[in-house]
């Protein structure tokens, strides 16, 4: 325990029974009936590591590479044609296409950076820093559904049940912190993405692994860590009771279990709604950060005003600790996110004017403070879209190549891996998540093929039986 936090050491019993707040209004069913294994790995390195923390950036809804990073003039001289990649190629749409037409990109590409990296005018502010990232611009997936892409992106896996990589990370490396949890997901205010809380689930690890969603635009970011107002019931002498009948229901339980390790799993997270009580309320008042900074990030427009929040929380949290923070942009369903069907020149600026200068400014921020040697930055989505129209000016899912970027944590700035064709349809070179995945674990130090979890009888790892690290992005 942090003794900054004015707290003295005490014995997990004794917290249970000293600790202070809400803690003994908590549902003791839960402690006996989740019946989670505990375990995880202690701090598990297979090499030195160069990045310490993560935070991912996750564009639901499919980026559209040609319309953003990935320019491609032919696009510009076959507008309105019929789309034909040659080579008696067959051409697919995922919802419904009619005509292939090819569709330009409706935003002006330049060069921005020493790098000379093209992009689109649709982020001015990320053109401002191509020289602190690395692009990977074959990215590819096995599918076109967002449910299954979004699922590979984050597990590894297109079915459900498996871990993501936030869970996979906590389980290797543990918490750095005692008072945060070590893996935070904020989500669009507008809803969670597709798959709700199944991207961030711990699949067959120990459920303490799991995403902690924190709701930063809410009064209550963390649910139930503080007794409702309208609960007079909950006094301070209930919650001493309270705890000390808990006390006593673990005991018995650890005397009719001996050797059963899930309680104390258990015990380890009410402790950790303990402490969060003390230390959650410092981390999401942002009255104290400079003006400059809110400026910066964009805290003062309405546009940009809630990525702007939750990446300066994202910054805060991996300052105070925190191993991996995911920050997602649109909600799942048909609209408020990057899944543009009906009308490019609308619906990406829409998009992109959100994120733009709140991701700029947190590289930025992460630099000034010498941080962002450390904390590895990922920009992400679950798949690219078509070259060709849908609705006149929208464009198809299209798992066949994708953007991702990198910045930060051991990763050379200014470079590019990868390429897709002339079209933007295909990667010439694909790199999968199993790529992405190995490459940030190398990055906090560990060998993707021998962090294993033996599940039904497999050795089961995040990067399937694949992957291999981008040795290219490497500083």
């Amino acid at each position: 325990m942090n003794p900054e936090n004015g707290i003295r050491k005490l014995s997990r019993r004794s917290f249970l029974h000293a600790t202070g707040g809400a803690f003994g209004s908590l549902a003791l069913s839960h402690l006996l009936l989740r019946g989670e294994e505990a375990g995880g790995l202690d701090s598990v390195r297979h090499h030195r590591p160069r990045a310490k923390q993560v935070i991912q950036l996750f564009m639901n809804g499919g980026v559209s590479p040609v319309d953003t990073f990935d320019f491609k003039p032919r696009l510009q001289r076959e507008h309105g044609r019929r789309f034909n990649p040659g080579e008696g190629q067959k051409v697919e749409s995922v919802t419904s296409s009619p005509g292939f037409k090819v569709l330009k990109s409706p935003f002006e590409f330049s060069r921005h950076g020493q790098c000379g990296r093209w992009v689109s005018r649709v982020f001015p502010h990320m053109a401002g820093i191509v020289d602190e990232l690395a692009f990977i611009v074959s990215m590819t997936s096995s599918t076109n559904v967002h449910g299954l892409g979004s699922y590979m992106q984050n597990t590894g896996f297109t079915q459900p049940g498996f871990p993501c990589m936030g869970a996979w990370i906590n389980y290797a490396l543990g918490n750095i912190s005692d008072n945060l949890p070590s893996f935070v997901v904020l989500p669009d205010p507008k809803g969670l993405p597709y798959n709700n809380l199944g991207n961030f689930t711990s699949g067959f690890l120990p459920t303490k692994h799991q995403g902690t969603v924190i709701k930063a635009e809410s009064d209550h970011p963390i649910q139930y860590l503080f007794p409702p107002k309208e609960s007079s019931q909950i006094t301070p002498e209930g919650e001493v009771a309270g705890r000390r009948l808990l006390q006593q229901l673990n005991r018995k339980h650890q005397a009719q279990r001996s050797g059963d390790d899930r309680l104390e799993a258990r015990i380890e997270s009410y402790e950790l709604a303990a402490r969060l009580q003390l230390s959650a309320p410092e981390v999401f008042d942002l009255s104290h950060e400079p003006e400059s900074i809110r400026k910066n990030y964009g805290m003062k427009h309405e546009t940009t005003m809630d990525f702007a929040r939750r990446c300066i929380l994202a910054r805060r949290m991996v300052e105070r600790g925190v191993r991996f923070v995911q920050v997602w942009s649109g909600p799942g369903g048909p609209k408020n996110n990057w899944d543009n069907h009906a009308d490019i020149p609308v619906e990406l600026p829409y998009m992109a004017d959100q994120v733009d200068q709140p991701i700029a400014a947190l590289i930025q921020d992460l630099k000034v403070r010498g941080m962002l040697e450390e904390t590895l930055v990922i920009w992400t989505t679950e798949f690219g879209r078509m070259p060709f129209s849908q609705q006149q000016a929208g464009r198809d899912h299209n798992g066949g190549t994708f953007v991702t970027w990198m910045a930060g944590g051991g990763v050379r700035g200014g470079t590019l891996v990868g390429q897709s064709d002339e079209w933007g349809w295909k990667a010439v070179n694909p790199f999968w998540c199993y790529d992405l995945h190995a490459t940030v674990l190398h990055l906090l130090g560990i060998d993707h093929e021998r962090l294993t979890v033996r599940n039904n009888g497999i050795d089961r790892r995040l990067t399937d039986v694949h992957g291999k690290v981008i040795r290219e992005l490497l500083a």
